[in-house]
């Protein structure tokens, strides 16, 4: 153990050396990797469909190459995925990560190099776990097992080949080596099971009696296991399960909401809430201070960052910026051109910038998931930090939320509907907190709900609880890729929504 200690320690030591690197040199850093990935890529299919041999700089391939969303992929992706290659990147390309975003029906196959794989996603792996060292120094974590919630995978047959499809979380299991598999729990066979009720039911079970120190997943769907493990045990909280449990690897949504929750689940005044940043299409961010979850943004993961103001998200060529040009505060749609093959790609994501020397982010919300039917403009980061405002003022808890704009007649509010683990005693009150926080945070919103003569006061509908899991299951959306819309421009999920929760009522009413 002492050797492996010494080991780990001179790897972390030279990694934050190179972190530190980028932090320091972080133009040069991306300049360098744009023109290894145009150089790389330049006798692909699609190298050659744009010029890529003549591209010098940033400006002629903002000039040539246009933004992609994954329609606008999705012709190269399906060729790929009947093994075709050399189209959009010169590796084989036989992982596609299944993702169906936020909001999408259809889902969407994320192609994954052996580049990607290497450089970005198993490199952050280390990086998140180099970072939490150098910060806590004194962890034990290695003296336990990691519990870690992925999804599942299945392998396809194209004509003499393989190409596999999951999501990404079960693409990395299925990938990692040995001594990583040791040291996480449960058994890759029940980690990658597709049905996920019964997949709940063993991962609760086999991991009762391991001396778990961490845990890794989505916040939301982290917490429906978490309580399926606390109501088999019937214990109290989680210490009395894992006493050695120190911290919680998290990503995907918004901590914030969640928190008091874990707070009950896992009463520890040392336990640590580390937020990350990844996605199918990669990995973009860590935390990498003890006081504060926001982002680092990782710059040698094989990945060139653009970014689009959010006021120009909806012009035909919207300008893009590179990190030489962001500016602090301002909202901006993040923009990839990634080693597996995404040119220019849309990830969905909008992000702020809490610091430029060196760059770290907030997520923001998504670039379809708003609600401005007046001008009032209101994105999931103004929706989050309001709740927990709202739920600070009022002693409430929540589990899941959405809104939408309510029409009725000529009058125009915001309908949320709260699934609350702790419901406030006033509901009136908690809807006073909630708009009075909204005003705060955003000028515009403040603007329309002047005398309410725009905008009138919101309408608050509690729901009975599971509901938003009933709704996930409906749509067979259930696991960590899977994620409740937080805000609609317009009534189709809500409306979903309610139909779901009108028929639970009805039946506990009988």
């Amino acid at each position: 153990m002492t050797l492996i200690n010494s080991v780990l320690h001179w790897l972390i030591k030279k990694r934050i050396h190179q972190i530190e690197l980028f932090m320091k040199y972080p133009h040069e850093v991306q300049d360098e990797l744009f023109k290894r990935l145009i150089n790389t890529a330049k006798d692909t299919e699609w190298g050659k469909n744009y010029h890529y041999k003549g591209i010098k700089n940033h400006t002629q391939f903002a000039e040539r190459v246009p933004i992609s969303s994954y329609d606008g992929l999705k012709p190269y992706i399906d060729r790929l995925r009947k093994g075709e290659q050399n189209l959009l990147w010169p590796e084989e390309i036989k992982w596609f990560a299944k993702s169906s975003g936020t909001t999408a029906g259809k889902s969407k196959f994320i192609p994954v190099s052996e580049s990607s794989l290497e450089e970005c996603h198993y490199k952050a792996g280390k990086d998140m776990l180099s970072i939490y060292f150098n910060l806590f120094p004194d962890s034990k974590m290695f003296k336990g097992k990691g519990l870690v919630m992925g999804g599942s995978a299945i392998v396809q047959e194209v004509k003499s080949s393989k190409y596999y499809e999951g999501d990404l979380s079960a693409i990395l299991m299925q990938n990692l080596p040995y001594w990583a598999q040791f040291m996480r729990t449960p058994s890759l066979p029940i980690a990658l099971m597709d049905e996920w009720e019964n997949k709940l039911e063993l991962m609760a079970e086999s991991t009762l009696d391991h001396n778990v120190t961490s845990i890794s997943g989505v916040p939301s769907w982290m917490l429906v296991l978490l309580r399926k493990i606390l109501q088999k045990s019937e214990k109290d909280n989680l210490m009395e399960i894992w006493p050695n449990l120190e911290v919680f690897f998290h990503g995907g949504i918004r901590f914030e909401p969640y928190k008091e929750q874990y707070q009950q689940l896992i009463p520890s005044d040392h336990m640590v809430y580390f937020e990350t940043y990844n996605a199918s299409e990669g990995f973009f961010g860590i935390q990498d201070q003890k006081d504060s979850n926001e982002l680092l943004l990782m710059l040698d993961y094989g990945i060139f960052y653009e970014f689009i103001p959010i006021n120009e998200i909806d012009q035909e060529n919207p300008k893009t910026l590179t990190l030489e040009d962001v500016e602090l505060g301002k909202n901006y749609a993040m923009v990839i051109t990634t080693n597996a093959g995404l040119w220019r790609y849309l990830i969905g994501d909008t992000v702020t910038f809490t610091s430029v020397n060196p760059f770290r982010i907030r997520i923001t919300g998504r670039t379809k998931n708003f609600i401005n039917v007046v001008g009032e403009e209101i994105i999931m980061d103004n929706a989050e930090r309001a709740l927990v405002i709202a739920c600070n003022k009022t002693d409430a808890v929540i589990n899941e939320y959405t809104a939408a704009p309510l029409f009725q007649g000529d009058d125009v509010a915001h309908q949320w509907l709260i699934e609350f683990n702790k419901a406030p005693e006033n509901l009136e009150f908690f809807n006073e907190a909630l708009d009075n926080a909204l005003k705060s945070l955003n000028s515009d919103y403040e603007a329309k709900r002047y005398h309410d003569l725009v905008l009138k006061r919101p309408e608050i509908n509690p729901l009975p609880v599971n509901t938003f899991y009933k709704w996930m299951k409906n749509r067979d959306k259930l696991g960590g890729q899977h994620k409740v819309p937080r805000l609609s421009n317009d009534r189709k999920y809500v409306d979903e929504i309610f139909k779901i929760a009108k028929k639970q009522q009805r039946s506990r009413s009988k």
